[in-house]
């Protein structure tokens, strides 16, 4: 299990270049991707803060010397509304893979109901409201994603509780703002519960 973090101060970053941590950075926060680090590249959309995609896109391109390291890229979508997600992402999803990122649906509530065409992401971000993400359909959908051989993620994960059911769901990682807040003091603490879950799990770390 890989958990991606804002990169809040001096520690976290350093966790970071010693490959404990990965990056999570969004247009909104005006953060640079941190050399050498895997990271993560995430929209904005759940705070509100989404640029448009083609400022999106070019956000993207910017970026396109860490494209290695990068797990996936979301596309834009709607909070809690899967089906509104899949008209807003569908289109954005083989642009963003045309400049080299693996592209990822973020699923919303009700995504278990849809007709969609998996083949067209490389990866799910689980989002949607906190009873739909902690159900049986967003199970459902990690499991179907990953028998798909797609990378799983799960947003906001910021307890050892919640790390705990990502991975059970099979996610091979997670984010979450825990280190926003007192990174000299919750640094220890989030490298302290993934060891213990990694310990716990069979490796769910998947392909960079």
């Amino acid at each position: 299990m890989r958990y991606y973090a804002t990169a809040s101060g001096p520690a976290v970053r350093e966790a970071m270049r010693a490959g404990l941590l990965g990056q999570i950075a969004t247009p909104a926060a005006g953060n640079r991707v941190e050399p050498g680090v895997d990271w993560i590249a995430d929209n904005a959309a759940f705070t509100g803060r989404y640029p448009g995609d083609e400022a999106y896109l070019a956000w993207l391109s910017a970026r396109a010397v860490h494209r290695g390291r990068c797990a996936l890229a979301t596309a834009p979508d709607v909070v809690a509304d899967a089906a509104a997600t899949w008209t807003r992402s569908r289109p954005v999803l083989p642009r963003i893979r045309a400049l080299g990122f693996p592209a990822a649906l973020v699923a919303q509530d009700g995504l278990e109901h849809l007709d969609i065409d998996w083949s067209l992401f490389d990866a799910v971000f689980i989002g949607g409201t906190t009873a739909w993400k902690l159900g049986p359909a967003a199970a459902e959908v990690a499991s179907h994603a990953r028998s798909l051989g797609l990378q799983v993620h799960v947003g906001r994960v910021n307890s050892l509780r919640r790390l705990r059911y990502a991975a059970a769901i099979g996610a091979h990682s997670a984010d979450g703002t825990h280190l926003a807040y007192g990174p000299r003091r919750n640094l220890p603490q989030l490298l302290g519960w993934l060891e213990q879950v990694n310990a716990e799990a069979p490796d769910q770390s998947g392909p960079r």
